[in-house]
C-alpha cells in the first residue's frame, strides 16, 4: 500500500511539473512577441545546431570577426581597421577544403614536456620539422641541409631567441641592434621590451658607424614596404638575422632558395593561420641553436605540441595541393596559386583606386622570374606602403578622418607622409577600403 501511494506521488509530483514548465514557456513565448524579440526561423535553427553541437564530442572552434570590422552597420560609417596584418583574407580558402585539414588529438596525448630528446630542440614535433623541410624544398624558397630547425611561438618568440643566442656574454657595453628603415615597427619595441643588459636597439642601419660588434635585422621582403633587401652595415663583429616571414610565392618571385645562417619563418604569412602562433628558424650552428631552445625553454618550457601538430596537419595538406607528382589537385585548389591570384587581383585594385583619387602613390616593383610559379611578375606585398601626395604631412591622421586606420611612417623609423596598410582582410573589408580610397579627393 506504502508503494501504491510513492507511486501515485511521484505520477502527481510529474504532471505538476510539466504544467508549471508548459506554463513558463508559453509565458515567455507570449512576452518574447509583445516585446518583439520572438526569435527568427534562422536563429532559431542556429541554435538548435549549436545545442545539438554541444553534444558532440568534437567542438568546433568558430573564430570572432575581424577587429578591421564594422563599427556601425552603415556602411559610410564603417571604420575599416588595415593597422594590424590579421591574414583572414585566408579563411576561404581553408573553408574550401573542409575537413581534409582537421587534427584530432585524444585527451592522453600531449601529455610530456619532451618531444624528441635526441634533437636540439627538445620539444620541436618530428611531424612538424618533417612537414617544414618538405614545404621548403617544395617552394625552394630555403636551404634546409645541414640546418638545425628550432620551433617558436611565432617568430617574435624566435627573434627574442635569436638575439639572446647571438650575443657574446662577456661584452663590456650592450650589443647594438640595428635594422634599415623602414624597418619593422615591432623591431625597437622588442628589443627593447627585456631591458636586457646584453643588447639594445640602435636604430637605422643605414646610418650606423660605431665600432664593435652588432647584430643587423634584414627582412626580405622588407615590412612595411615590401622590396628585397640584403645587409647594409657590412662592418666587421657583424651578426645577421634573416626575416623570411614574406618570402613566399604569393607575396614575391622565389628566385633562389635563401640560405643564410639564421633564417626565420612564420605560419601566420605562409598559410595564414597567425592564431596558431608556430614560426621556426632554420639555423646553421648547433650552439646558437641549442641557446636559442634554452632561451625558449626558459621562457616557456617550450612550444604547444597540439599547435605543432596543427601546423604540420596543414603544412601537410598544403603541400599535397602544390606537388606536381601528386595526383591532380581540384581545379583552383592550389594554395599558392590561390592565393597567388588573390594578391594579384587586389594589388590590381589598390592601384586603380590610388590613380583615381590622385593623392596616393604606392612603390613600384621590378618584376622576375619565379622558380616555383613558373612565371614573371611583380612583387605583391602583405603590406601596401602608401604615400600622401601634395601638402599632407600625416597620412596616418588624414585617413583617420575618413574612418580607415593605419600605421604611420613614424613607427617605422621614416616619414609620417607613409603609411603602412594590411592587404590580408576579409574581402569584405578590402573592397570598402579600395572603394573609399578611390572616392578620396582632398
Amino acid at each position: 500500500m506504502d508503494g501504491v501511494v510513492r507511486f501515485a506521488s511521484w505520477k502527481h509530483l510529474f504532471v505538476l511539473s510539466l504544467a508549471l514548465n508548459v506554463g513558463l514557456i508559453s509565458r515567455l513565448i507570449h512576452d518574447g512577441v509583445e516585446s518583439g524579440q520572438e526569435q527568427s526561423i534562422p536563429e532559431k535553427k542556429r541554435t538548435a545546431t549549436s545545442m545539438a553541437q554541444s553534444g558532440n564530442d568534437v567542438h568546433v572552434s568558430r573564430s570572432s570577426p575581424s577587429t578591421a570590422g564594422i563599427v556601425t552597420q552603415d556602411r559610410d560609417e564603417r571604420v575599416i581597421n588595415l593597422d594590424h596584418g590579421d591574414p583572414t583574407m585566408y579563411e576561404q580558402y581553408w573553408q574550401k577544403l573542409g575537413d581534409e585539414t582537421t587534427v584530432m588529438i585524444s585527451g592522453w596525448q600531449s601529455v610530456s614536456y619532451f618531444s624528441d630528446v635526441q634533437n636540439v630542440c627538445w620539444f620541436l614535433e618530428p611531424e612538424f620539422a618533417k612537414e617544414v623541410v618538405r614545404l621548403h624544398k617544395l617552394v625552394g624558397n630555403a636551404v634546409t641541409d645541414d640546418r638545425y630547425v628550432v620551433v617558436g611561438t611565432g617568430s617574435s618568440q624566435l627573434f627574442q631567441a635569436a638575439l639572446y643566442a647571438l650575443t657574446p656574454p662577456n661584452l663590456s657595453i650592450p650589443m647594438s641592434v640595428v635594422s634599415a628603415i623602414p624597418y619593422y615597427s615591432s623591431y625597437p619595441l622588442m628589443t627593447d621590451y627585456l631591458k636586457s643588459g646584453i643588447y639594445k636597439w640602435a636604430g637605422n642601419a643605414d646610418t650606423f658607424n660605431h665600432n664593435g660588434p652588432y647584430i643587423e635585422l634584414v627582412t626580405s621582403p622588407n615590412n612595411p614596404d615590401g622590396f628585397k633587401r640584403e645587409a647594409v652595415v657590412n662592418q666587421r663583429g657583424g651578426i645577421l638575422i634573416h626575416d623570411y616571414a614574406y618570402y613566399w610565392p604569393q607575396y614575391t618571385p622565389i628566385t633562389a632558395p635563401a640560405d643564410h645562417d639564421l633564417m626565420l619563418f612564420t605560419v601566420s604569412k605562409s598559410t595564414g593561420h597567425a592564431g596558431m602562433r608556430i614560426g621556426w628558424a632554420l639555423v646553421k650552428n648547433k650552439e646558437v641553436a641549442r641557446k636559442m631552445t634554452k632561451f625558449i625553454e626558459l621562457n616557456t618550457i617550450g612550444v604547444s605540441k597540439d599547435s605543432q601538430l596543427r601546423a604540420a596537419k596543414i603544412i601537410q595538406v598544403l603541400s599535397n595541393t602544390c606537388e606536381t607528382h601528386a595526383s591532380q589537385p581540384k581545379e583552383g585548389f592550389n594554395f599558392f596559386k590561390f592565393s597567388f591570384d588573390l594578391m594579384e587581383e587586389r594589388w590590381k585594385k589598390l592601384r586603380a583606386a590610388v590613380r583615381l583619387s590622385g593623392l596616393f602613390s604606392l612603390p613600384e616593383f621590378p618584376s622576375e622570374y619565379c622558380n616555383f610559379l613558373g612565371r614573371i611578375f611583380e612583387t605583391q606585398p602583405a603590406f601596401a606602403w602608401v604615400k600622401c601626395e601634395g601638402g599632407i604631412e600625416d597620412c596616418e591622421s588624414f585617413l583617420r578622418r575618413h574612418r580607415i586606420r593605419t600605421r604611420g611612417g613614424k613607427h617605422f623609423g621614416t616619414s609620417p607622409k607613409y603609411v603602412r596598410i594590411s592587404m590580408l582582410d576579409r574581402d569584405e573589408f578590402f573592397e570598402l577600403f579600395v572603394e573609399r580610397l578611390s572616392q578620396i579627393k582632398s
